[in-house]
Parts: C-alpha cells; structure tokens; sequence
C-alpha cells in the first residue's frame, strides 16, 4: 500500500523519542531516508544511529523549531545529506512543563510559551521546509495535535488547537501546488510526556482517563499512530487534506 513512500525523504521534529521514534522507525522501514530531528543532538544522533545500525539511511540533526533560521540550518543539512525533502513531520511540542489552572490566572508570557513551542513551531517549520518541497514536487506535511485541541481549557488544549486550525490554513494555502497538510491527534498514548502528565500505565489517573474510551486497547504505545501517519504522508491519502484525524480509541466521538 505504502510502496509509493520508498525513496523519498522525511523530516521529524521531536524525532528522538515517543511517537517521534515510532514515526522515524516505520518510515525507515518502508524505505525513507530520515532526519530525525530534536532540540537534543545527543538524542536525535542516538536516534538516526539506531536507523543506520539497522541499515536505513538517516541522520540526526539539532532543531529549535520555534527559530526560522534554526529549522533552515535543519533543511539545510537534509539538502546536503539526501538531496531533496518529500515529507515534514511536525512532531515536537511540549506538554507536563506547560503551567496547570484556571486561565484567568495564566501570566501572559506562559500563554505565549505554549504557542510558540506547539503551535508557532508548526509555521515555522513548513515556512523553513516548503522551499526544498517545491523543489522536490511538493509533498506531505503531518502535524501532531491532540484530542485535547477539542476540549475546553487549558494551555495546551489552546495550543494544540492552533495546530489545528494552522493545519486547515497551510492546507487552504498551498494545496493546489501539491501539497497536502493534515495533523494526527493523539489520544492516550504511553509517551515519557504522557506519563508526566496523566500518570504511569496503571496508576489511578491514568487508569481513570481510559475508563472514558470505547476501546479493547484504550492505553496505546506511539505504534497505534503509525497507521494513520502513513496514510496521511503517501499517496494513499493525496484525496485528504486540511483535516486532522482523530486517533484515540474513541474518546471523543462527535457526530
């Protein structure tokens, strides 16, 4: 099914760890040369030597994807190591370090925080990427929003409802140039993240929260995602665009 994706090129931001890792794996294994990408060399390195050890080409690269000319020095390199850029997975974002409580009582600068690191990170990685995809004959972009995107409240319910709405945007504006833009949006995943904010597998949170999902599985490792992220970076998905696809056991069904 997924034929198509052998020999093209992938970005992922937030590659070196979670779904970040389970992203640059099976799309290594399909036949992608993979950047992974993270605020942390050390790991992103670890990450892409992980791939090469396994033989699939890749490499690890230092991003901040909140900086323009940091995201531009990380396309910068993929031109130099493989020579063109297909897909941009944008992956990074922050959420146990984002400030808990009644939006009221927010200060501003955290506000403006939370956007920049989940939100703003998504523009100024496709703003650094779209050049070299242009070269290459457009591509795929995928974001990673959340299920929270669609609950009230809270900083990073705000933040990652800017993904959201950036993801129909981006697709409004560049689809007819061949691209297409969708997001993915998690619901309860086994992420050292998740952990930090919804409690370890087993605890009393977390076991609460998965008392909500119509679902065999409610609790999922990053693996469950993967199926709805390769369809949405091959040709299989070329029909779907500006949508984010909901991947969580059924926890927010909505007619």
């Amino acid at each position: 099914m997924y034929e198509d994706l052998k020999g093209k090129v992938a970005i992922v931001t937030g590659g070196a760890g979670g779904i970040g890792t389970a992203y640059c794996r099976a799309l290594a294994e399909l036949g992608v040369s993979v950047v992974v990408a993270d605020l942390n060399k050390e790991a992103a390195d670890a990450g892409a030597k992980a791939l090469t050890d396994d033989g699939f080409p890749a490499i690890g690269v230092k991003v901040d994807v909140t900086d323009l000319d940091s995201a531009k020095a990380m396309v910068a390199e993929t031109k130099k190591a493989f020579g063109k850029l297909n897909i941009l997975i944008n992956n990074a974002g922050i959420m146990s370090a984002l400030p808990k409580g009644k939006l009221l009582d927010i200060k501003p600068d955290d506000y403006l925080f939370a956007m920049k690191v989940n939100a703003l990170s998504v523009l100024v990685c496709t703003q650094a990427a779209v050049p070299l995809m242009r070269e290459s004959g457009g591509g795929r972009i995928v974001n990673t929003a959340s299920t929270a995107a669609f609950e009230p409240g809270g900083l990073y319910r705000l933040s990652k409802n800017g993904v959201v709405t950036l993801t129909a945007a981006l697709a409004h504006e560049i689809g007819a140039e061949g691209f297409t833009v969708n997001s993915v949006a998690p619901g309860m995943i086994q992420t050292a993240e998740g952990f930090r904010s919804a409690g370890e597998v087993g605890s009393d949170k977390r076991t609460a929260r998965a008392q909500g999902v119509p679902n065999k599985q409610p609790d999922r490792e990053p693996s469950a995602l993967v199926g709805a992220m390769l369809l949405l970076a091959a040709d299989a998905g070329d029909y779907i665009n500006g949508q984010t696809i909901i991947a969580d056991g059924g926890r927010n069904v909505r007619l």
